[in-house]
Order: C-alpha cells, then sequence, then structure tokens
C-alpha cells in the first residue's frame, strides 16, 4: 500500500482533528457542568441573603414591637395611683425612647443611602 504525501498529510491531519473534536466536546461538557453549578450556587447564596435580610427585618420589628410594649407598660404603670413610680422607672422610658429612636435614625439613613447608591 503506498501513499502519496498529500494522502498522507490529509490522512495525519484527519487523524489529529478526531482526537482534538473529542477532547474538546469533553471539555466542554466539563465547562456546562461547572458553570450550572456555579449558577446553582449563585442562586442559593441570593435566596441565602434574602433570607438573612429578611430575619434581620423580623428582627428589627421584634425590638422596636418590644420597645413599644415597655413603654406602655411603663405609661399605665404611672397612672396607677398606688404603684409609686421611682426614677428608675423614668429612666428606662427615657431609655427606651432614645433607643428606639436610634434604630429609626440608623433605618432611615441605611433607607437614604440604598436609595442614593
Amino acid at each position: 500500500m503506498s501513499m502519496t504525501v498529500g494522502e498522507f498529510a490529509l490522512a495525519f491531519i484527519a487523524a489529529m482533528g478526531i482526537p482534538g473534536a473529542i477532547t474538546g466536546f469533553i471539555v466542554w461538557r466539563f465547562q456546562r457542568k461547572i458553570e450550572k453549578r456555579d449558577s446553582e450556587r449563585e442562586q442559593a447564596a441570593a435566596e441565602q441573603e434574602k433570607a438573612r435580610e429578611d430575619l434581620q427585618i423580623l428582627h428589627t420589628q421584634g425590638t422596636l414591637a418590644a420597645i413599644t410594649l415597655a413603654k406602655a407598660t411603663a405609661r399605665a404603670v404611672e397612672r396607677i395611683p398606688d404603684a409609686h413610680c421611682n426614677g428608675d422607672m423614668h429612666a428606662a422610658l427615657d431609655y427606651a425612647e432614645g433607643v428606639e429612636r436610634k434604630i429609626r435614625d440608623f433605618l432611615q439613613t441605611q433607607g437614604v443611602k440604598a436609595v442614593v447608591k
């Protein structure tokens, strides 16, 4: 069997192209799997971040609700004639109002920063 130089070159190029195509296909499949996994991880991370934000909102709402309840209780106790409130009750009420104001100011500042950003 004799081959010319042109036939040999053509056979050589074909032989080199087939393994390269197979290797390229395998690499392409791996790349697709990696991209899919990365996409799923990014989606899971986004969902986790959203859940963390929701939890933080609930914590803040719970804190503000507790402060509001404490203030209402303190004011109700102040109105009872036989409940001799001392300075601690008034100081605690002032402290609760100050903390509530700080929380609301902080949230307002963060809201403005988020809008301007």
